[in-house]
């Protein structure tokens, strides 16, 4: 939080000790609230509303409520007293403040996230628009829904009571669409995006309020991974050894349907991967080779799996900065693919990332391995908080041939979920479903996300669950049943499946997680 943010917070908490005013009469016509966002830096955004008296009297107090979309929260505010009711915020005049004359303005401000705020919705000032009187205007536009080609996104909604001109189709603050009936198509889209449209409908009064958000997503998107099943189970393998289980290749068991190896490494050419059996591994299992490890990824093959290379790990130093060095990651991931029989690349690097050329890296891989390329994403927590991290600006650029991003939901301690409500601890179905939200609701498609968890005790240092925890949050994401306090905005049926680090892990604990979680996964519609 910036030091202004935290002063302001601490205003805020002085203000909400003051009793909450009486509930102000409705407002004769001409007095307004208007909203103008002040700045916005990436992971959160600066409002300000002004409050004016365009009336003949005096304004014996205010109370202006609006909404912010889904995944925005306001948690911070001042010269105001700020409540909230999930998306729906209200503010009132603070107890000292004087009232308010004809002609004069009162504002106040508050700090809001994540950043590329678009805008609030259905604001009103003491019950009426905060555009001023409305008595005559439509009213809300019934429920939306949209369907959508690989260029276009059609929407239908219900009718608005009152006399009603026409309708406007608005993607955030811009109109994209003005139409007389009940639906519209919006055009000229490219394949594979994701857009969120509210509907107002307008006659000589006024504009009415928002209906609900709808949102839709262009066909044409070709991430790899076609042969994967809807729901599925991906698991790491360790080339190396530890405390946990070394196991061959071919030891991997069939609940396991994408198998990541761990790890690719760095060379001394910047974005240069590299790949071979660890010694120490191959002696732990009684002699490995790389030949001997190859006939197994083609086993695996035949049981109907897919095969990728992980490059990174907690250790990692493989750095793409610059675009000969996405060249170089591009062309030595390729040739270890064509080598062992990979299928894919899963990018775990957890040391910091650049988005621009790691995606001009997997974009150029995507060229020579073509349309099956598997790519995967392994980012911590606090990597995918904010659209404005190098992590989630990296799945949403490539989000077009993206298979899924598998965050991984442990050792990160407490962080926030997309409600910004509070901070959920680790280990628990509200950090899981909490934290997995900020990615359904922020440019992602459920055939996208995945939960990420450890196979069980000595694989994490924190977030260690039971995995009947992890089936019972992918039921809360998926149907919005199971949930804990927090329950997702809306259900995502389409939710991709889970991960676990690792394997080798799994089996140290009698293969819990994946005896567990796999056949939930199956049972999943």
């Amino acid at each position: 939080m910036r030091p202004r943010a935290i002063l302001l917070a601490l205003s805020t908490l002085a203000l909400s000790l003051y009793a909450l005013p009486a509930q102000a009469a409705p407002l004769a016509p001409g007095a307004t609230a208007t909203f103008v966002k002040v700045s916005d830096w990436g992971s959160g955004f600066e409002g300000k509303v002004t409050v004016t008296n365009g009336t003949t009297t005096a304004m014996n107090g205010w109370n202006v409520q609006f909404d912010v979309p889904a995944g925005y929260s306001i948690p911070s505010a001042w010269d105001a007293v700020m409540s909230r009711s999930g998306q729906h915020y209200t503010f009132t005049n603070p107890s000292w403040a004087s009232p308010l004359a004809p002609g004069a303005s009162a504002s106040f401000g508050f700090n809001g996230s994540p950043g590329n705020f678009p805008g609030i919705t259905g604001c009103t000032l003491n019950g009426a628009s905060c555009g001023g009187s409305t008595a005559g205007a439509p009213g809300r536009p019934g429920a939306a829904s949209a369907t959508a080609t690989g260029s276009a996104i059609s929407l239908t909604w219900g009718a608005s009571s009152g006399t009603v001109t026409g309708y406007r189709v608005y993607e955030g603050a811009a109109v994209k669409a003005t139409v007389t009936g009940t639906s519209a198509t919006i055009g000229g889209l490219g394949s594979c995006e994701t857009h969120t449209y509210t509907v107002k409908a307008y006659n000589s009064v006024g504009e009415s309020d928002a209906g609900d958000p709808v949102t839709a997503t262009t066909t044409g998107c070709t991430g790899g991974g076609g042969t994967l099943p809807k729901h599925f189970l991906t698991g790491y393998w360790h080339n190396f050894a530890n405390a946990a289980a070394e196991l061959k290749l071919s030891a991997v068991p069939n609940e396991y349907d994408l198998i990541a190896i761990a790890f690719g490494e760095a060379t001394a050419t910047a974005g240069e991967v590299a790949f071979g059996i660890d010694p120490g591994l191959a002696s732990a299992v009684g002699g490995y080779t790389d030949a001997q490890f190859k006939a197994d990824v083609q086993a695996l093959h035949q049981r109907g799996k897919k095969v990728i290379l992980s490059v990174g790990g907690e250790a990692g130093r493989v750095q793409v900065a610059s675009a000969a060095a996405a060249t170089k990651f591009a062309d030595s991931v390729y040739a270890l693919m064509q080598s062992y029989g990979f299928d894919g690349v899963d990018i775990d690097l957890e040391n910091g990332l650049n988005a621009t050329y790691m995606a001009q890296a997997l974009r150029a891989l995507r060229a020579k391995a073509g349309s099956g390329l598997i790519i995967t994403m392994a980012p911590q927590t606090i990597d995918m908080q904010s659209t404005g991290a190098e992590y989630f600006k990296l799945a949403l650029s490539i989000k077009d041939i993206l298979t899924v991003v598998h965050t991984q939901y442990y050792n990160s301690g407490s962080m926030l979920g997309c409600d910004q409500a509070q901070a959920y601890g680790q280990g628990s179905v509200n950090f899981m479903t909490a934290l997995a939200c900020i990615q359904l609701e922020n440019g992602l498609r459920p055939d996208q996300v995945a939960l990420g968890l450890p196979a069980g005790p000595g694989a994490a240092g924190g977030g260690v669950v039971s995995p009947s925890l992890v089936n019972q949050a992918l039921d809360c994401l998926a149907k919005r049943t199971g949930c804990g306090t927090f329950v997702p905005p809306r259900a995502y049926p389409d939710i991709r499946g889970a991960m676990t680090w690792s394997i080798n892990w799994d089996a140290s604990n009698n293969w819990s997680f994946s005896k567990t979680v796999k056949p939930h996964l199956q049972g999943m519609p």
